[in-house]
């Protein structure tokens, strides 16, 4: 059995093993976490699994009235620290700004602690700022630099998609994306078209990069010629990866031609056939041009 919750409306899923507890989409449950059983909505109820799901952790029951209650004033909280820590920044003048707060009331080390996550343009000298915020908000201060991606994963978003971005729903590992991954998916190479809301490359172009070499790989390379078998004879223009298609100019009309990739393969084949059967017969004919006296 498993069932899914996240910690703030339309947040990243955390998935957990029900134990003996049955909840219902939207009820508030406990999960365990390193800082305690913390609140969190359920959004997928619990239900078998075809594969055999083991090591997660497991929900700690439905949660009370009194976690309801500290919960909401961990959130007050949150707010408050925020407001304090906007209001500390510009008296500092500081080029910082505030991504997100995470807010601890009790831990077996500390008694209050305040974990502020901040994104600036480069390294910032915050000793004075952190002095500051631990005599105004009477808390143990932990001041924590993100870069591009990791404010967007905190921020969340809509990406061009219109789906919330990969990075704050299911996307825990950052892969290094390069341009040419938008060049072998022939997409333009204009930074507000393949930029995410970080101001990165997208994640998304890695997603079908492999599907793009294997297409290309097996296909005719652009300005080959190739003869279909429907009998159309011209030369590869362009393709359509995830329909599988091959666009080829009709020699006889000039016109575009949408072929299926099957119907193409075989002039590709018979391509690379003849120029090795042709490299195989170049060192044949310059022996025997040696050969002659």
């Amino acid at each position: 059995m498993v069932m899914a919750v996240a910690f703030t409306r339309y947040g990243k899923l955390y998935y957990l093993d029900p134990g003996e507890h049955s909840p219902r989409v939207g009820d508030k449950v406990l999960v365990p976490t390193d800082d305690g059983p913390e609140v969190a909505e359920c959004v997928w109820a619990p239900q078998w699994v075809s594969e055999d799901v083991g090591g997660l952790p497991v929900c700690e029951g439905p949660a009370t009235e009194q976690h309801l209650e500290r919960d909401e004033r961990n959130r007050q909280r949150k707010a408050e620290v925020k407001v304090v820590a906007r209001r500390l920044i510009r008296e500092h003048e500081l080029p910082m700004k505030i991504v997100g707060v995470d807010y601890v009331d009790t831990r077996d080390d500390v008694d209050q602690l305040v974990t502020i996550y901040f994104s600036a343009p480069h390294r910032v000298d915050f000793r004075d700022l952190v002095r500051d915020l631990a005599r105004t908000l009477r808390a143990r201060i932990d001041l924590r630099q993100l870069g591009a991606r990791d404010e967007a994963r905190v921020q969340g978003g809509i990406g061009p998609c219109g789906r919330d971005t990969c990075c704050s729903t299911f996307l825990t590992d950052f892969e290094p994306v390069s341009v040419r991954m938008a060049k072998d998916q022939d997409l333009p190479l204009n930074p507000l078209k393949i930029s995410g809301a970080c101001g990165r490359l997208m994640c998304c172009l890695k997603y079908e990069h492999p599907l793009y070499q294997d297409f290309k790989r097996s296909v005719p390379t652009a300005g080959c010629d190739v003869e279909t078998d429907d009998g159309v004879s011209g030369t590869v223009i362009g393709y359509n990866v995830p329909a599988e298609t091959v666009y080829v100019r009709d020699r006889e009309t000039g016109r575009g031609v949408a072929c299926p990739k099957a119907s193409v393969c075989g002039s590709r084949q018979a391509y690379e056939g003849a120029v090795a059967q042709g490299m195989r017969r170049t060192p044949d004919v310059d022996d025997a041009d040696e050969e002659t006296p």
